[in-house]
């Protein structure tokens, strides 16, 4: 599956916040732009996106920057989602015809896809989903040369 960039930005410009703002300390779009390689400008829409879904608020002043404006515990993967892309979650496309061949395939193969993946971020927090990240992307690996 491919997802635009906004998506994946955003998911990871968020996940990013979760991680850095840890104490309240508020995370400055071009230290998430520098870390995660973004386009600083592209990375500011996507951040509106995220501010006007709710899930971030922005902080003026030397120290500015963002921080969640929910516990992360509150928010689903599907929240973000459908924030950043409203048709990614969205029910396929169906042919009019019930008995063609392309509408069995949607129904019986994309269909199955989709509900699948409706039902794994329903169920997965921004919280989860960043200690997951965390723990998967520690700098802190323990190396062992023989």
């Amino acid at each position: 599956m491919r997802v635009s960039t906004r998506v994946e930005y955003g998911l990871i410009a968020l996940t990013d916040i979760v991680i850095n703002s840890e104490n309240g300390e508020s995370v400055s779009a071009p230290d998430i732009a520098k870390r995660q390689n973004i386009s600083h400008k592209y990375l500011e829409h996507i951040l509106l996106l995220l501010r006007q879904a709710g899930f971030i608020s922005a902080q003026k002043g030397l120290k500015g920057g963002y921080v969640l404006a929910c516990s992360p515990d509150k928010i689903t993967l599907s929240d973000v989602l459908n924030a950043l892309d409203q048709n990614i979650l969205a029910d396929m496309d169906t042919v009019e015809d019930p008995e063609a061949l392309g509408f069995v395939i949607n129904d019986c193969f994309w269909g199955k896809i989709n509900q699948s993946l409706n039902r794994y971020v329903q169920g997965l927090k921004l919280s989860e989903f960043a200690n997951e990240c965390r723990n998967r992307s520690s700098k802190n690996w323990d190396l062992y040369v023989i």
